[in-house]
Parts: C-alpha cells; sequence; structure tokens
C-alpha cells in the first residue's frame, strides 16, 4: 500500500475514532511496517494533522484535521494561523482556544494552554451541545445584554469562560475566542479586566479574515464612529500595546516627506522602533532626527495617537537589545527571534504625545 493511500486510511480511521487510537489499533488496520508507522504519525504530528495526549499515549485529531471536519469551508487554514499568531500576545497565562459553530453545536478547533499546573483544557474537535460562552456568542439569535457588550462571561462551579465573537465581516460571528480558568484563581472582575486586550485579538483574527470593521452583532446603520473623544494617558498607553504598527514620518535629505511602517515598543513614555539593514529612514534621521509617529486601528471605535520628537539611536533598551527584538518579532508576528539579518534600534522620546476615538480631527 502506497504511503499517501496509508495517510488517507490512519485518518480515516480516527475520524471514525474520535477518542483516540494507539499505534497498535492502526498496525491492525493499515498494511505498514511499525518503523514506518511511527515515522508517518511523526510526519502527521509535526504538520499539525495529528495530536498526542502524551508521551506514548492516544492520537487525537489535531487542529488542522479537525479545521477540515468542523470548520466553514472559508480559509480554516487562516483562521488557524492568526488564531496562533495573536494567542502569543494573551494578555494572561490561561487557556485560550478558538471555537467554531456547525448548526446549533460547536468545536475547539485550536487551544493554547496555560502553564499553570493546575489549568482547563477541551477535547479538539469534540463536539459540545451545553450551554456555554462560546456557544453564547456564535448563535445566530445572542441576547440582548450579548449584542449590547460584544462579549459572554459564564461561571461554573469550577471555572469561568469569557467569549468574544469572531467576524470574517465585521459583523456577523462565525467563531469565537475563549478563555477559560479556574475559579480559584479568578474572579470574574479580574477576568473581565483584561476583556479590552482580548476584545483586541477578536478583532484582529477578523481584520486577518477581511473584515475592515470589527462591531459585531450590529447593523449597518450603526457602524457610523461616535464624536471625537481624547483618550486619557492609560488609555493610550493600553492602545499602544496592542498589535499595530506605527507609521513614521521624517525627511529626507531634498526636504521632502517620507513616511514608512515601523515596528515599535511603546515602554515608560518612549518609542522603541527597529531599523533594518537597508532602512533609508535610518540615514534620513541621522542627518534630521525630527520625526513624527502616527499608530491607529482600522476598526470602531478608531482610536488613534500621534506623537512628535527625535528619533536618536538606541543604546540603552529595556532588556537588552535581543531582548527588544523577541519582543516585537513575538508581538508581530507570533515567535520570537523573527530575522537574522542586522537591525537597529531607535528611540523617540516624544515631546507631546495625543490620542483620539472617533471619526472627527
Amino acid at each position: 500500500m502506497s504511503s499517501p493511500e496509508n495517510t488517507l486510511r490512519i485518518l480515516e480511521f480516527l475520524r471514525q475514532n474520535p477518542e483516540g487510537i494507539t499505534p497498535n489499533n492502526i498496525l491492525a488496520q493499515v498494511e505498514i511496517s511499525r518503523s514506518s508507522l511511527f515515522s508517518l504519525l511523526k510526519e502527521l504530528k509535526s504538520l499539525g494533522y495529528l495530536e498526542q495526549i502524551r508521551e506514548r499515549g492516544r492520537y487525537t485529531a489535531g487542529p488542522r484535521l479537525i479545521a477540515w471536519q468542523h470548520s466553514s469551508p472559508k480559509r480554516p487554514q487562516d483562521i488557524l494561523t492568526a488564531f496562533y499568531q495573536e494567542a502569543a500576545n494573551a494578555p494572561l497565562d490561561e487557556t485560550l482556544a478558538l471555537v467554531n459553530r456547525e448548526q446549533q453545536h460547536i468545536f475547539v478547533l485550536a487551544q493554547v494552554e496555560s502553564s499553570q499546573q493546575v489549568r482547563s483544557t477541551f477535547d479538539l474537535g469534540r463536539q459540545r451541545s451545553d450551554k456555554n460562552a462560546a456557544l453564547a456568542v456564535i448563535t445566530s439569535t445572542p441576547q440582548k445584554n450579548i449584542k449590547q457588550q460584544g462579549f459572554h462571561l459564564q461561571t461554573y462551579t469550577e471555572t469561568i469562560e469569557l467569549a468574544i465573537p469572531i467576524c470574517s465581516d465585521g459583523v456577523h460571528p462565525e467563531a469565537a475566542l475563549m478563555v477559560t480558568a479556574p475559579r480559584f484563581r479568578h474572579s470574574e472582575q479580574s477576568i473581565l479586566s483584561h476583556l479590552d486586550a482580548l476584545r483586541e485579538m477578536a478583532a484582529h483574527i477578523s481584520y486577518r479574515l477581511g473584515a475592515h470593521i470589527y462591531a459585531p452583532y450590529q447593523t449597518e446603520e450603526s457602524h457610523t464612529p461616535g464624536p471625537t473623544i481624547p483618550l486619557s494617558d492609560d488609555e493610550i498607553s493600553t492602545f499602544l500595546s496592542g498589535p499595530w504598527t506605527a507609521r513614521l514620518a521624517c525627511i529626507r535629505p531634498d526636504n521632502t516627506p517620507h513616511v514608512v511602517p515601523v515596528w515599535h515598543e511603546w515602554n515608560e513614555g518612549v518609542f522603541y522602533i527597529a531599523a533594518w539593514e537597508g532602512s533609508n529612514w535610518a540615514s534620513y534621521v541621522r542627518a534630521n532626527p525630527k520625526v513624527s509617529l502616527s499608530v491607529d486601528e482600522p476598526w470602531s471605535p478608531l482610536r488613534r495617537v500621534s506623537a512628535q520628537g527625535q528619533a536618536l539611536p538606541a543604546n540603552q533598551v529595556p532588556g537588552g537589545i535581543n531582548a527588544l527584538l523577541d519582543r516585537l518579532s513575538q508581538r508581530y508576528l507570533g515567535h520570537p527571534h523573527y530575522s537574522k539579518q542586522p537591525w537597529q534600534a531607535f528611540s523617540v522620546k516624544p515631546d507631546r504625545v495625543k490620542g483620539w476615538r472617533g471619526l472627527n480631527n
């Protein structure tokens, strides 16, 4: 039997046995040597089609196989990729799950488990029809308070779940981002203290899937942003900690403007900015360090921040220069050490920073 046939037989056998299968189960069903089987299982596991409950334990469906079986036909791999990249920036160390709906049932497509010794976990691909936070936000007829708030918090005897909708069109939920935590470690208030950061994660996943706004359950008429309201210093810091790139404006030697997107970190009132080898703007600001920075989000509530100051080579960076690169790569790409190419950091201590939310200005 050829390798492709063996692969399909194993995946089909796994589909028929959602509780998991052992290598001995497979050997009884598939004509393959033991060494070839373990090599194939290792490859399928590395690709995300299989997961192993524990070392030498049963094999179960991985996120890519689950996405084939249960997700909507719209880009299952896109939503998985977006989830894993965003999960790297989770604001608290509790289990984070990506949940999808099929009719009146939900399926956990993927999860990033907490590193805590006591933590909540899910059986990937296992159908759940019980009332839970994710089902409440994905349903086509959500409760009035969920439509108004844009999330649902549900408390059980031992755990707390917070679910926030994911909408590829910005309006109609088709999946949910859900965090679950033990009640002995968190109260409703402590979970809700991370709501803004988690909502930004759900919005960013929606944006990656094609959304131009993030306004779950709202009508077209309700997308109109409200009046411009200044952001407080705390609100500015919270916004600048999100996964937004900044636009840096500087002056070329011929006195014409130059604007470029840059990775940035806002730390104790200072912007730290990455300049890769060959970045023209780095030479421009050495000649004329006066710069402006702007950061904005593309959906409601349309927050944005602008700053002006001088961009100077950063010799002192919190945690060191390599740690800054790790943090930037983790923030924007979901993993550290993105590039080995030469780079340098600049710092901008703004003369002034202003922030707004709303449409005007």
